[in-house]
């Protein structure tokens, strides 16, 4: 069995992808540290010494490398990766258990204030800026975000309380 989880950054996919995993005796992946693995550099290096575009790149074909082997993991996906390409159309047609995890605006804001330096794309945002940043993101994220199988509205449940939620779903 293969589950995608998607998202914005910070929406909890990399922490419940491992409760999820955890609970059924699956491997767990963060596809961000996939990347990182197969580049040897972290994201945040990627980004400075070869830029997004580079990095979009990458982040496709490695996507379709990971799906095709199928497998029996729990998969968390970067927040972009849906949004670039033909990465979602991949991912939707790969397995019937994709889950996008939805989190509001302001509970975004919440989670990633702490988390910036750790973040490339919202590193040098003013926290002012960051409630806009994050909407207009959301709003140009969204199409694909909702092409999911399953949409998890998230709210202040914990980690156990959200992997039950997907649980119930997966085919």
């Amino acid at each position: 069995m293969m589950v995608v989880l998607i998202g914005y950054m910070g929406s909890g996919k990399s922490t419940v992808g491992k409760v999820i995993a955890k609970k059924r005796g699956m491997g767990f992946i963060d596809f961000d540290d996939y990347i990182e693995e197969k580049e040897q550099l972290t994201i945040p290096e990627i980004f400075k010494q070869k830029g997004e575009i580079y990095f979009r790149k990458q982040e496709t074909a490695y996507l379709s490398v990971l799906l095709k082997e199928k497998p029996n993991a729990v998969i968390s996906l970067g927040g972009g990766t849906p949004c670039f390409g033909n990465n979602m159309d991949v991912v939707v047609e790969a397995t019937q258990n994709v889950f996008y995890l939805k989190l509001s605006v302001e509970k975004l804001v919440e989670r990633l204030q702490a988390e910036k330096e750790h973040r490339p794309l919202i590193k040098d945002i003013a926290d002012i800026d960051l409630s806009d940043f994050i909407r207009k993101h959301l709003f140009e994220r969204n199409f694909f975000y909702l092409r999911s199988h399953h949409i998890i509205t998230v709210g202040d449940e914990t980690p156990q309380g959200i992997s039950e939620k997907i649980e119930k779903k997966l085919v």
